[in-house]
């Protein structure tokens, strides 16, 4: 008999750890057994993890400043010059002509190219407080914390459990053998010592 305590500890620490995972989900809905409730991490905690998780992506992964930052770097600003002098072009040569023909008689490449290169360079100037002013009015309206923690809030337990298993994928199995493995080593050590 004392031959089956390593095969015992061993199922008890494959058992252990199935257990462990399985009361991360489970159950969904609290159950009373008299001296406590036995209800799942995940759907116990669900409120309190989107909290935490919408605080920790507002204050640390996400940072309104660095966006402004990014937006308004002079280099990116250049990068899309050729696009609005192009269509300052445009508008200069046809729409403005179409919609107020006198003007067309008085303008012609010259002056034309003297205002695209004055609107552009004011572009140059404006865009970054355009960006700045538009990103300030988006961190007033959007409040980070509170969509993350309403959306894994939404989240079902099954829904995470079924991520969790897709990105793990066989790594849950080796930490069920890996239980195994410790069990059944614990499970030889008090043999040897039963032995001795």
């Amino acid at each position: 008999m004392l031959y089956l305590i390593p095969i015992l500890g061993a199922f008890t620490g494959w058992l252990v750890i199935r257990a462990a995972f399985w009361l991360l989900f489970r159950p969904v809905q609290p159950v009373n057994l008299g001296l406590f409730t036995l209800q799942g991490i995940f759907p116990a905690r669900r409120q309190q993890l989107g909290e935490q998780l919408g605080n920790m992506v507002a204050t640390q992964f996400f940072s309104f400043e660095n966006i402004r930052g990014k937006l308004t770097d002079p280099e990116k600003i250049s990068a899309i010059k050729p696009y609005v002098e192009e269509h300052l072009e445009h508008f200069l040569r046809k729409k403005l002509p179409e919609t107020m023909p006198m003007i067309s008689m008085f303008i012609g490449d010259s002056t034309i190219l003297q205002i695209k290169t004055t609107l552009a360079n004011e572009l140059d100037l404006l865009f970054p407080k355009l960006i700045s002013q538009y990103l300030d009015n988006v961190r007033n309206e959007l409040d980070l914390r509170a969509i993350v923690s309403a959306k894994v809030a939404a989240l079902s337990s099954e829904e995470v459990e079924q991520a969790l298993r897709r990105q793990l994928g066989g790594g849950l199995s080796k930490i069920g053998w890996a239980g195994a493995a410790l069990g059944f080593i614990i499970g030889l050590l008090q043999m040897l010592l039963a032995l001795a």
